[in-house]
């Protein structure tokens, strides 16, 4: 005899929830109660239900799975900086990272299993694409860093950038479902405004959003202002070049009002003159937008290198004398390769 297959719950908005419970000759108002429980508290058992029958309970996890995201490991850094293995039900990994600082605490999230784009310069880029994580799997992630920013710094979460492993525009519709759970009421009710997510340049998602109205913030991993060199590090711009990702934004922001934000990691000798810095202020002409230069974190596979503090500083310089409003991003948890670029797992997935 064959034994159906547990449905995922939280895979079910709620009025699909209501129609299993109909189904199941409950009535439809136990949905809310469980998706109560599934969304504003977290709970990874049906046993935590504490409002529903014993009997409703065990029908529950009889005919339902939570695929409940744990963590397998954590590192802290010298920064106090933690990067989490997070095991997937289905024993795949994946990495997120809890970034304390003085006036906020930053979820780093991860929106698929490894990535597709391959990046030169980053080590998730080196990994296969195994899969997309579900709506679910994200906001768990959100829920333990939250729980491990309250436990060892007693503050909770004030931002989550989605710049973990994977493209997010490649997994859109389960990226996008995620946000509505973390931002709606009845679940962890955190606001659009604290959240980004980033993309190394899809173009046409980003007209998406665009389309969908995003009030989530975008940034973009821009990297080089000059199509031959973004080639070079970001394959991904040979068939979204700068021309089709200028147009792009501007649909977006013509249709959200949202400025963007550019992230630039200046490598040494390779865009970190201060023409590279001309060719980044006319970019930034087309929308209204901010820059973030960030420190490359060097990686075992690839030979790029940090610019000069002097060549970083001079090219901030002139993108503020240029009226564009700069910032230069330290990195956090290099020592525990933590940092931006660096997330690749190197433990074995278990099924």
């Amino acid at each position: 005899m064959v034994t159906a297959k547990k449905i995922d719950i939280r895979s079910l908005d709620l009025s699909q929830l209501q129609q299993h419970l109909i189904a199941m000759q409950q009535p439809s108002f136990r949905a809310k109660q469980i998706y109560q429980w599934l969304w504003e508290k977290s709970a990874t058992n049906f046993d935590d239900m504490s409002n529903l029958s014993k009997d409703l309970r065990k029908a529950l996890d009889e005919s339902f799975s939570i695929n409940a995201v744990q963590v397998n490991n954590s590192q802290f850094s010298n920064d106090h900086t933690i990067k989490n293995t997070f095991r997937l039900a289905d024993g795949n990994i994946v990495e997120g990272v809890l970034i304390p600082l003085e006036d906020r605490m930053t979820a780093c999230v991860s929106s698929q299993v490894g990535c597709s784009l391959t990046c030169k310069f980053c080590a998730t880029g080196y990994m296969d694409r195994k899969r997309n994580l579900n709506a679910d799997e994200i906001y768990d992630q959100v829920v333990l860093i939250d729980k491990q920013a309250k436990q060892n710094y007693n503050n909770p979460l004030t931002n989550i950038v989605y710049m973990g492993m994977g493209e997010p525009l490649l997994n859109y519709a389960n990226v996008l479902k995620s946000i509505e759970r973390i931002t709606a009421p009845d679940g962890l009710n955190m606001s659009y405004k604290r959240i980004t997510v980033s993309t190394a340049g899809i173009a046409k998602m980003i007209k998406k959003l665009g389309d969908d109205g995003a009030k989530f913030n975008l940034a973009l991993s821009l990297h080089a202002a000059d199509d031959k060199k973004r080639n070079e590090i970001m394959p991904i711009n040979e068939a979204n070049s700068l021309k089709s990702l200028s147009e792009a934004l501007k649909y977006y922001f013509a249709k959200t009002k949202n400025p963007v934000t550019y992230e630039y990691i200046v490598f040494n000798h390779f865009n970190d003159e201060l023409s590279d810095a001309m060719d980044l202020a006319k970019f930034c002409k087309h929308i209204p937008c901010k820059v973030n230069l960030i420190e490359y974190n060097p990686i075992s596979f690839a030979d790029f290198t940090n610019a000069e503090g002097d060549k970083i500083d001079a090219f901030a310089n002139y993108l503020k004398s240029q009226g564009i409003t700069t910032n230069i991003r330290r990195s956090r948890g290099k020592d525990i390769d933590a940092a931006c670029g660096q997330l690749a797992v190197k433990e074995e997935a278990k099924n």
